[in-house]
């Protein structure tokens, strides 16, 4: 049995963060898409429009504690090499630092050749608004928010989670991630019924969601970043989303928010940010200010444990 230790989690950690690096998503088959397969037979079996939010609750039970909770047997039950390679296997599983790059940046060189067709195809395979008729300036700002808010929800998140209680921890934050994008909406089909998968993301999320604000600060224009992040993440929807965008986009110097169209309908969402409107400039920008966040986690849970050994060592 493997006992995560402070320094034992670090090292996990990092080798989690340098698989995702040289080998990105799995090839050819990822277990999100499996998971996705069965949590949509679950909500057709489930979703009839009686007892939603009840409803909702036994669906993402169903979907999510089977699984975590087979990760948390295997933990305990495997012997310490299997467990740490199985530790690392889930946040691996759960990252999507790679995988974030690979579809941003794209964006971002595409929009540098003024091929605006092939960046709003490219935006389009990453963002739920529609971008049909997107211009450069929308594209740049829908490339640029969904690098920062995919930061948290992709890497920070489940990095948080995985030090809270490792791979099964990590498991849990990246399923209920998924669930939330995939249930989450106000739409006729899911207010009620998607009312659980969204509030306990809110909650998984809330607290990874500030240090990643505080992180993009710290790494930018902080003075802009604290300023965005206390006058205009609070006008924001999600309360975990308004934090990391406004500090990500005062940290960057660039305006997000604004007018899109979701669903058909056009949405004037609240401003966050200041400064220069965005550009391709901006979402490359944001794609160095995710890099250089996670280099600085880790850099700080290895210090930390570090320090925890030197302690043993006194």
């Amino acid at each position: 049995m493997l006992m995560l230790s402070l320094p034992i989690v670090a090292m996990l950690a990092v080798a989690a963060a340098f698989v995702d690096r040289v080998f990105g998503e799995p090839a050819g088959w990822h277990p999100l898409v499996a998971f996705g397969r069965l949590a949509a037979r679950i909500e057709a079996a489930l979703n009839t429009g009686r007892r939603g939010r009840i409803a909702g609750v036994a669906a993402w039970a169903a979907a999510v504690v089977p699984p975590v909770a087979l990760a948390v047997l295997l933990a305990a039950a495997l012997p310490w090499p299997l467990a740490a390679a199985l530790h690392v296997a889930l946040l691996w599983f759960a990252l999507g630092a790679k995988s974030l790059a690979e579809h941003v940046a794209p964006i971002a060189a595409a929009l540098l050749r003024r091929d605006l067709d092939a960046a709003r195809t490219l935006t389009a395979r990453i963002v739920s608004r529609d971008t049909s008729a997107a211009d450069e300036e929308a594209l740049s700002r829908a490339a640029v928010e969904s690098a920062l808010e995919n930061g948290n929800d992709a890497i920070f998140g489940a990095l948080f989670w995985f030090v809270v209680a490792g791979g099964p921890g990590a498991l849990l934050f990246r399923l209920a991630n998924t669930l939330d994008a995939m249930w989450g909406y106000r739409t006729p089909r899911f207010a009620t019924f998607g009312w659980a998968a969204a509030r306990i993301d809110d909650a998984l999320n809330w607290i990874p969601a500030r240090l990643t604000a505080a992180s993009y600060a710290l790494l930018g224009d902080t003075a802009a970043a604290w300023r965005c992040w206390r006058t205009q993440a609070h006008r924001w929807d999600s309360p975990n989303a308004g934090p990391v965008m406004a500090a990500g986009a005062g940290s960057l110097n660039v305006r997000l928010g604004g007018p899109a169209v979701y669903h058909g309908a056009l949405e004037d969402r609240h401003a966050l940010g200041t400064g220069a409107h965005a550009t391709a400039a901006h979402v490359v920008a944001a794609l160095s200010l995710v890099t250089r966040t996670l280099a600085l986690w880790l850099a700080l849970l290895v210090a930390s444990a570090a320090l925890v050994m030197a302690a043993h060592h006194v």
